[in-house]
């Protein structure tokens, strides 16, 4: 199997990079102004091609895997990066999530083992991991269910732990593997889903949980009208967008605009959803002028190769 890592991660970052310039703008604002080009500047006052924690913590989680999978690896990742010391769009954290912060000084106190460090209250469920979780997909897309829910479980719980955070990651990457297999969009999200749901049936998970997945797992998403998406910093809310943003446009720019455009943590819903649209249309259809512009692009293709390479193995 050819492992477009490439794809996903420059997928990932041109998405979150033209998210970072209006991170917290409304969407009536953005419908008035719309993002149709890489900005800069703007919210976190970066350069154009500025990519925020989400590329930072799947880069860390990508350069962890290229030796394989270890849980306190990439906590160490994680907190290197934490600290200024790796993959850094420009030698400095300028944007963090409030539970990554809060897990991430569990990790550097050693209270907890990696696993177990992540918040498990309601609260903990913004979308801090579903944000840097893709490049698993690459190492569980062979695996039996069983494994992959489990490791998923745990990179998720280094920083989230809550099962909505969890099991958001899991549909994602389900969705993710199908993409990774050659199905086509619409294939992908009906199968990734339908695996998902059954694999939560079969493991009897909690009902009222799973019922705020019920327009993911039912196939509706596509049905959706724009006004009931949602893209605040909440993990289902992202998770949705996502999905929709994908699934209701015919390309890379289409779907990594559209759902930065839909406002609030634009980072993230680019992000999230370039991820998938770079497996879905692979890196030529990713604009040069976009990619080429990434802070550090070099290095993240230094990053990809070695990513590919190491799953060859």
């Amino acid at each position: 199997m050819e492992y477009p890592v490439k794809s996903a991660l420059f997928g990932l970052a041109v998405g979150d990079a033209l998210g970072v310039p209006v991170e917290f703008v409304g969407r009536s604002w953005l419908k008035r102004f719309p993002v149709d080009d890489m900005r800069g500047f703007g919210t976190h006052d970066q350069p154009p091609g500025t990519w925020s924690d989400d590329s930072s913590m799947s880069f860390c989680l990508a350069e962890s895997l290229c030796r394989g999978y270890d849980l306190y690896d990439i906590a160490e990742q994680f907190m290197a990066w934490c600290s200024g010391q790796k993959w850094t769009p420009h030698g400095e954290v300028f944007d963090i999530g409030n539970a990554t912060l809060s897990a991430i000084e569990r990790l550097r106190n050693r209270e907890l083992p990696p696993q177990l460090a992540g918040g498990l209250d309601e609260g903990s469920n913004g979308n801090g991991s579903l944000m840097r979780i893709l490049p698993l997909v690459f190492i569980l897309h062979n695996k039996p269910v069983d494994e992959r829910y489990a490791i998923t479980s745990d990179v998720s719980s280094i920083t989230h732990g809550h099962f909505r955070s969890v099991f958001s990651c899991f549909v994602y990457l389900e969705v993710a593997r199908q993409l990774l297999w050659g199905k086509h969009i619409m294939e992908a999200y009906k199968e990734g889903t339908a695996i998902a749901r059954q694999y939560a049936e079969e493991r009897e998970f909690n009902r009222r949980e799973l019922s705020y997945f019920s327009r993911i797992l039912q196939g509706k998403m596509p049905e959706v009208h724009e006004d009931n998406i949602f893209s605040s910093g909440y993990v289902v809310h992202t998770l949705e967008a996502s999905l929709w943003s994908l699934l209701t446009t015919h390309s890379y720019s289409e779907a990594v605009l559209c759902a930065v455009n839909l406002g609030e943590d634009t980072d993230t819903s680019g992000a999230v959803t370039g991820g998938l649209a770079g497996l879905a249309y692979g890196f030529d259809d990713i604009p040069e002028s976009w990619a080429g512009q990434l802070a550090r692009a070099e290095e993240i293709e230094y990053l990809c190769a070695a990513f590919a390479e190491s799953l060859c193995r």
